[in-house]
């Protein structure tokens, strides 16, 4: 019998194994952590960047085009997705940060490239819930030709992470001459929105809440960058553009009002709002212009420029139903107001604490 010293004595033993559903050991750093890679992300995100298993993606710059190096500029957007229920009619919580992440970066005139994005996992999340969320992220950015080029996972005690959160960074190139802005509004310009209003936030509501609704409610989430293309391709001046999330049409308007310190004037009747999400948002008391969507844009956009860039706008499929819903006026400034369908006047504030919390 030997009495030479055995260093596996010293190896604590693995967790026991569940195929089924996260771990704290998948949070480790280990062996279950690099399975985790190995078996669920790198197989739906096959690309040479992840696929390397670097701290860092290094990205040449002629993967952002000419544009460049013809004074073109980066662009970088960070956001946080906390979504609950993580399914919801026309998306999940991987689609929605997605999507909303391309769009920050469109909006502003940028043309996204490449997303990261950090996972906190619950312990006890089935695998198949994120390996559905995971593959659908994949879906998505190659429908955006966008490359996801690096993320992490974290893995948080059992009840204290609601499944899966999501965090996600974008980066992209704003092209030459490109320089939209908060500030660039002028009184006489058009205000143009892409479509109707408020179907992301009741959609995530009547799920949550189960609401017996005679015509389901869907997500409007879908990523931007190709329609902001086709408006920023008819040349013409678009000064400003913002995707309406959370706080809606409203809480967009007043931070553009209050920064170009010029007055919005809108048309009730002018607003594009689904019948059924009207009918909800009456029922639970709620007003759209306050509610998110998350596959909308509101624009400004110079008059003699509004008929063409509007034009641009339905024929994306995006954007069918694209309507100018006001005018930027000199009165009032820092304030919108809407007139409404019987002729009188409101004032529209910023949204005063959370109406629909946990929404994207």
């Amino acid at each position: 019998m030997s009495d030479e010293f055995d260093p596996t004595s010293l190896v604590c033993p693995l967790p026991a194994r569940d195929d089924t559903q996260i771990l704290l050991g998948h949070g480790s750093g280990g062996k279950l952590t690099a399975e985790l890679i190995q078996r669920l992300f790198l197989p739906a995100w096959d690309n040479p960047l992840v696929a390397a298993l670097e701290d860092q993606a290094v990205l040449a710059p002629a993967s952002f085009g000419e544009g460049l190096h013809a004074g073109g500029r980066l662009a970088l957007t960070t956001d946080a997705y906390v979504v609950r229920p993580l399914f919801f009619p026309g998306g999940n919580i991987g689609t929605l940060a997605v999507h909303g992440t391309i769009n920050d970066l469109a909006v502003g005139g940028a043309i996204p490239r490449y997303l990261a994005a950090a996972f906190i996992l619950e312990e006890g999340l089935p695998m198949d819930t994120l390996r559905a969320i995971v593959a659908s992220m994949a879906e998505a950015c190659r429908a955006a030709q966008v490359v996801l080029a690096a993320g992490d996972t974290k893995v948080v005690d059992r009840g204290k992470g609601d499944g899966l959160y999501v965090v996600t960074t974008g980066l992209g190139y704003v092209p030459p001459g490109r320089n939209l802005s908060v500030r660039h509004a002028r009184p006489g310009d058009w205000v143009l929105v892409s479509g109707p209003i408020g179907d992301h936030g009741m959609a995530i509501l009547a799920a949550r809440e189960e609401l017996p609704l005679e015509t389901p409610l869907v997500s409007d989430t879908a990523p931007l960058c190709g329609l902001v293309e086709a408006m920023l391709g008819r040349g013409g001046q678009v000064r400003w553009m913002r995707d309406p999330t959370r706080g809606g049409l409203s809480s967009a308007l007043n931070e553009l009002a209050s920064a170009s310190r010029v007055g919005v004037q809108l048309e009730e009747e002018a607003i594009p709002i689904r019948p059924e999400v009207h009918a909800a948002c009456e029922l639970l008391g709620l007003d759209p212009l306050y509610v998110a969507c998350e596959g909308r844009l509101v624009a400004v956009v110079a008059p003699q420029d509004g008929p063409a860039v509007l034009e641009a706008m339905r024929r994306h499929p995006l954007a069918a139903h694209a309507a100018r819903i006001g005018t930027i006026v000199a009165d009032h400034p820092g304030t919108v107001v809407l007139r409404t369908r019987i002729g009188g006047q409101r004032v529209v504030p910023m949204l005063a604490g959370q109406q629909l919390p946990r929404i994207c």
